[in-house]
């Protein structure tokens, strides 16, 4: 008879602390407007872990989503997987691996879904929505307590200095949308959101406003968003986010939600136009609120081609 040994039993607990969470960012942008669907009053994106009932991991995302929220899943992709150990809310003795997916939707809201359960998305990160200006929460808040932080290590200060300049687009550096991720994580390793207070056991100390998530929820948010922003540039994935006809002032406003920034409405449409992402409906709008305006859909062949130009 085989004996298990000392280390063969360690072994076997060990494995049996590592567990995965399924986590969805399902975003949809109604009337131009990004939002992200959570549970538990938008402190949560809608998970639970991977069973051994479930067929895959994305046959448990789905089961999970439907469950909490009541919204069933279109399109998805695998986003990131998470396995910081300093970064789990699970106690010493598990360790959780967050594996997450990023889904897009062009349904309304079910109404089986809880009221309150679609958030906008800039809720969270006040500071990445440019489209009427840089908000005033960089220059006020962000900039000075990201100064004060790097003034903390004479060392450090200079390389702190760079990476918060280019990441919030201050002394004369440019903005970029896509760093929402870099923007976030900036701000968790200056201790100025509230998930890094709590991830260190600290006392209350005062923190950049946006509404904060559990656990690390926050920051697989904010590398959805990152994701998303990189591909309406070169994949047309705005057309998941559309209702099947639509004006092209619509279109311009949901990449604009998406995004955080403004475009320009000539060169977007003149764009648009050469790429033949689109085509006429051969109807009508009259809820612009002034002259009809037309009503166009995607061409199939681009629904059937997804690596065709984005919108860059």
């Amino acid at each position: 008879m085989l004996k298990t040994s000392g280390a063969d039993k360690e072994g076997a607990a060990e494995r049996r602390a590592i567990s995965a969470d399924l986590i969805a960012v399902l975003v949809a942008a109604p009337n131009g407007n990004p939002v992200v669907l959570t549970v538990k009053e938008g402190t949560t994106l809608p998970s639970g872990p991977f069973a051994l009932g479930h067929r895959s991991l994305q046959s448990g995302l789905r089961d999970w989503v439907e469950q909490q929220t009541g919204h069933p899943l279109g399109y998805i992709e695998q986003l990131y997987t998470f396995a910081d150990r300093d970064r789990s809310i699970e106690e010493a003795t598990r360790r959780v691996i967050s594996i997450s997916y990023l889904g897009l939707t062009r349904e309304e809201p079910s109404h089986r879904t809880p009221p309150g359960s679609w958030r906008n998305w800039y809720e969270f990160f006040p500071w990445e929505d440019h489209r009427t200006g840089a908000p005033a929460i960089i220059d006020d808040i962000i900039v000075p307590r990201l100064r004060q932080w790097a003034d903390e290590q004479q060392d450090k200060r200079q390389n702190r200095l760079r990476r918060a300049a280019g990441a919030f687009g201050f002394d004369d550096r440019h903005w970029n949308e896509e760093l929402v991720l870099q923007r976030y994580e900036l701000l968790f390793e200056a201790g100025l959101v509230e998930e890094a207070v709590r991830a260190k056991g600290e006392a209350a100390v005062s923190t950049v406003p946006g509404r904060t998530m559990t656990g690390d929820h926050r920051r697989i948010l904010a590398t959805g968003i990152g994701r998303l922003r990189t591909k309406i540039k070169y994949r047309p994935v705005v057309f998941e986010l559309m209702p099947p006809a639509f004006t092209l002032l619509q279109l311009q406003r949901a990449v604009e939600a998406l995004a955080g920034v403004t475009v320009h409405k000539q060169n977007f449409r003149r764009l648009i136009e050469q790429q033949d992402l689109v085509e006429e409906t051969g109807e009508m709008s009259a809820d612009t609120g002034g002259r009809p305006a037309k009503l166009f859909r995607f061409r199939h062949a681009v629904l059937d081609e997804r690596l065709v130009a984005g919108t860059k």
